[in-house]
């Protein structure tokens, strides 16, 4: 008898996000994720890493702080809406 043949192997492709830009407030955002999760690593209680999150001042001076604005937050959420 002879031996089967083996099946062909697919091969998978990855996966790609169509747009791989982060916006300003998603880059903030994960600035601000991983200050919180360094701060913990350091050793910081979970209350006190809040806390300097939540502090502007306590941020490194090499980050330039710049909230968005009313109009960016909406059209994030509206961009999110229509997803």
């Amino acid at each position: 008898m002879a031996p089967r043949k083996k099946k062909p192997q697919r091969t998978r492709k990855p996966r790609t996000v169509a747009n791989e830009e982060y916006t300003e407030l998603e880059m903030y955002c994960i600035w601000l994720n991983e200050y919180y999760k360094s701060l913990i690593k350091a050793g910081f209680a979970t209350d006190i890493a809040l806390s300097f999150v939540m502090d502007k001042s306590s941020y490194p001076s090499w980050v330039s702080y710049r909230a968005p604005s009313e109009e960016e937050v909406k059209k994030y959420l509206d961009e999110e809406d229509e997803d």
